[in-house]
């Protein structure tokens, strides 16, 4: 009896190792090769990338400059194809997006890997790290948007890290959603090539684009990147129709000058339209820039009277407490529409995308 239940027992514990070693591996630690879009194959095993401004030349055997896609004997692939490193159901005003299904969730995805490299960014445990240095969680396309429909989100959005490197995971989860009536949306940097996001726009409602600062020397110094292809991609995605809010996080001393954000102010409403929303966010000490000082919110408040002097209507800042900063109002009779405290809504005054004051049409999507 006692060898029967040794064996029972020995039996049940191989089962429990076997699993372990088995069938949890492919749950948490499974890679889908996936060949990357876009690129181009050279002599010698050789590619050419061709998804950002970067067109980064790839040997075989070597990665990018984002870090996550490798040239294996002469192809492209995509090392973070549904490796989920980051997944949370959010306020859709966290993104942050003003204009765009308000007091809604979004279910909110990213995998490691960007193709910048901004010294202030407030995730770079993840945008700053290689696939195989972080856990993440296999999720299939499909079992994202089962998910995101289970959880009642009306938006899946692509955010935490840049979406533009996980760019085929992200199309491709855009395209189910779409057919399940899910919207799609991304916070990105924007440093994307014009086909790529052309075709991404089609299955996109609405993005945020960090407009990082308004000079290449900027860029190349904190982001090691260019101005001009971020502004091409707002214009991109504007005729394409996809709903734009932009974010701006100030830092003193380096992108909060009146010049500066007069120029840029003036450029988004010539380019984008004066209905355009613009975030100004407040930046704290992180990663690289742990020396600087916070934001002077008086700078904050001063960049906001510059954009509306300019006439862009909807000016917000972002990560301060004040009575309007985060509130929306009508900008024909200046009546309060929508006040926020946070990342929720108080009090909303819309009528059918109308102030319900005076009548004046208020730019967005409002469900």
């Amino acid at each position: 009896m006692r060898n029967l239940l040794r064996l029972t027992i020995s039996l049940a514990l191989l089962f429990v190792l076997i699993f372990a070693t088995l069938i949890l591996p492919d749950l948490f630690s499974q890679e889908k090769l996936i060949e990357a879009s876009f690129y181009s194959k050279l002599e010698n095993k050789s590619v050419q990338c061709q998804l950002c401004p970067r067109r980064c030349f790839i040997k075989d055997g070597k990665r990018g400059f984002c870090g996550v896609r490798e040239n294996r004997n002469g192809s492209l692939y995509t090392l973070v194809y549904a490796k989920a490193v980051a997944i949370h159901i959010d306020p859709i005003e966290k993104k942050p997006l003003f204009h765009f299904f308000p007091s809604t969730t979004a279910y909110s995805v990213a995998t490691a890997g960007c193709n910048l490299k901004c010294k202030f960014c407030q995730n770079w445990e993840i945008s700053q790290s290689l696939p195989e240095d972080v856990e993440y969680r296999f999720m299939e396309p499909e079992d994202l948007v089962k998910e995101a429909k289970a959880s009642n989100a009306p938006t899946i959005a692509y955010t935490y890290n840049e979406p533009t490197i996980f760019y085929e995971y992200m199309l491709d989860t855009a395209k189910l959603a779409r057919k399940l009536g899910i919207k799609n949306i991304m916070h990105s940097n924007g440093y994307i090539n014009e086909q790529p996001l052309r075709s991404l726009a089609k299955y996109l409602d609405a993005a945020n684009i960090d407009l990082k600062g308004f000079s290449d020397d900027y860029y190349a110094k904190l982001s090691e990147g260019s101005l001009s292809p971020v502004l091409r991609s707002l214009k991109v995605l504007k005729d394409e129709g996809v709903h734009i809010e932009i974010t701006t996080l100030l830092l003193s001393g380096f992108n909060d000058d009146e010049p500066t954000l007069r120029k840029m102010c003036l450029w988004i409403k010539d380019n984008l339209g004066s209905d355009t929303p613009l975030h100004f966010s407040r930046f704290f000490p992180m990663y690289k820039l742990t020396s600087l000082n916070p934001t002077p919110v008086e700078s904050l408040l001063q960049a906001r009277k510059i954009a509306l002097s300019c006439g862009l209507r909807y000016v917000y800042i972002g990560n301060i407490a004040t009575d309007q900063a985060e509130n929306t109002y009508c900008p024909k009779c200046s009546k309060l529409l929508i006040e926020r405290r946070g990342y929720f809504i108080v009090s909303n005054n819309l009528k059918e995308g109308r102030c319900k004051f005076c009548g004046e049409k208020i730019s967005g999507v409002w469900n």
